[in-house]
This record gives C-alpha cells, structure tokens and sequence, in this order.
C-alpha cells in the first residue's frame, strides 16, 4: 500500500514496528516513524498533517492472550480514531476482517449485513468486531470513514498463508481435512490495494460503510494446493484427516497450551482446522457496485507471481 501510494507521487507515512522493513521504505522515499497503535502519542504524530489514514495494523494471529488483542485492535483503533479527530482527517480507511462472519461453519456468499455469530472463533474476531464497532461509532460523530474486510491476503511479500503451507509440505504433509474438497476466497494484494485506493476515493454515499473485499472467485482448497506446488516444482505431500478428529484434537491441544504456560502456541488450533476443513466464502457485489471494485488480477496468476517472487527470496 506505501509503495503504490509513493508510486502514485504521494508523500507517505508508515507508522510500524520493523526497523529494517521502515530502513527499506526510507530508501524509497517513504517516511517511517517507529511505534506501535497502542502508544498515543506516537500515533498522534504519524497522523499530523495526513490527508487520509490506512488503518492496516492489528495484531493477527489465530493464538494469544486476549488482553494483548484487546490492547492492538481496540485500543489501538481509538486511538487512531482520536488521532483522526484531532487532526481533522479527510478520510479513515479501516481495514477489518471477515474472520468475525464465521464460527467453526459452513457459510457461502456472505454478505456484509448478514448476522454474525454470537460468538467468535478467537480473540483476534472479537477484537476486530469490537473495533468495527469502534469505528462505527466514530462515523455517528462524524469521521468520514470506510472499513473493509479483506479475506486471506497473498503475493509476493506473503509471510502467513502460502509460506506455511510450504513449510508444512516439506516438514511432513499438509492435512486435507475430508479430502480438502472445500471452498475457500482469497484475495491477491494488488486487488487488496486497488480496493483501498476506491475507499479514500469513494464518494460519500459509501461512508459509514462495510465491503467485503476478495479475487471473487472461490476455489477448492485441493485443486489450489496442487496447482501451488506443480508450479513450485516441489511434490506434494498430503494426508486426508477427519473434520471431527482434526477439530477435538485441536481443542484438547488448545486446552494442553492454556494450562501449560511455557507452551507459546498449540500446534494447530480449531480455527485453524474450520479454515482448512469448511466452505466459507463471501459476496463482493457490494464492493463491486458502490465502490467499483473488480479485481485485476486472477488467482492463477497471483500464485505465478508469488512463485517467482518465492524463487527469489528461498
């Protein structure tokens, strides 16, 4: 998002943690102020004298303490929305997470309005619910604000999804839960960006509102596995695994790291196993038509890319 916006001849402020990641954008011409959202200050000078706000920070992660989610996706929301207050922000883009539509279940076509769980898989959807709510607040006061919801983010630059089904397949196998015959969206980080780019530029109709943003074309989980690792020149190494084996497994394991302190983070959690083991897909036709959303580049060539990039960074 900084780079395309210094493309685009803008003068950009990065706000993050990653010293060498903030050295690289420096060298672009991309300003870097060191912190992190909980502290106010340092977010209240990284938003002085800003046209408009990306909101992308949060702590994600499907493990942790909840009071360390609370502490990044909550509080850290208000005070970037105080910081946007203060200084009279022309627009804050809000980044959220359609993970807070799902509860261990199978739902397909998703649509921005439809009810959500009365319980959250983790703490990571609840604190990203609580900052919506957050920010929707903020809009009934008057911020001029727009959140999106992109789901299951990848490309070059990608640390989470693709990289660790990767190393999976080359540690021992990737488990295909009931076969991996599941539909699963994911979005390519340019179509993440061009969506972004829409919101500061949508006209105030869409204030106040929320779109779900993803390549708009669902996928089996298994068909993209083999395609990924055909196109990585690597076998594949899969195992078929029981939803239900899988899912009490991961609880028992979820239970074994909350009451063995020294133990950071169980091997798999149930959340882990609903995203690799049900149907969850989302509708975009609101990104589409209020904010002209059409997303450029397909899947198939976003692995291509992810590949060479992939190549040249093993």
């Amino acid at each position: 998002m900084a780079r395309r916006l210094r493309r685009l001849g803008r003068e950009v402020t990065v706000l993050g943690r990653n010293e060498a990641i903030g050295a690289q954008l420096e060298t672009e011409g991309i300003r870097f102020v060191r912190g992190h959202l909980e502290d106010m200050a340092t977010v209240t000078e990284a938003i002085q004298g800003q046209k408009a706000v990306f909101h992308c920070g949060a702590l994600s992660s499907p493990w942790g303490r909840a009071r360390d989610f609370y502490r990044s996706n909550v509080i850290g929301t208000e005070n970037v929305i105080a910081a946007c207050h203060k200084h009279d922000i022309q627009r804050l883009i809000h980044v959220s997470t359609p993970s807070l539509c799902f509860y261990f279940d199978e739902r397909f076509d998703v649509k921005e309005d439809d009810p959500l769980p009365s319980r959250f898989v983790n703490h990571y959807a609840k604190t990203k619910y609580l900052a919506e709510q957050r920010v929707d607040d903020a809009y009934q006061k008057g911020l001029p604000v727009i959140t999106i919801r992109p789901r299951a983010l990848f490309g070059p630059g990608d640390t989470t999804i693709l990289p660790r089904l990767i190393a999976a397949n080359q540690r021992r196998f990737i488990p295909l839960i009931d076969g991996g015959d599941i539909h699963i969206d994911l979005t390519y980080i340019d179509n993440a960006v061009d969506a972004l780019l829409l919101c500061e530029s949508a006209p105030s109709s869409c204030l106040g509102r929320k779109y779900h943003i993803t390549n708009g074309e669902p996928v089996l989980l298994r068909e993209m596995l083999e395609q990924l690792f055909q196109k990585l020149e690597m076998p594949f190494q899969s195992r078929p695994v029981s939803y239900t084996q899988a899912f009490y497994l991961a609880q028992a394991l979820e239970w074994i790291a909350l009451s063995l302190p020294w133990i950071k983070e169980p091997a798999f959690t149930r959340y882990t196993v609903s995203i690799l083991g049900k149907s969850q897909t989302l509708n975009i036709e609101r990104a589409r038509s209020e904010l002209g959303y059409q997303p450029r580049i397909s899947i198939a060539e976003g692995v291509d890319r992810f590949v060479q990039w992939q190549r040249k960074h093993s």
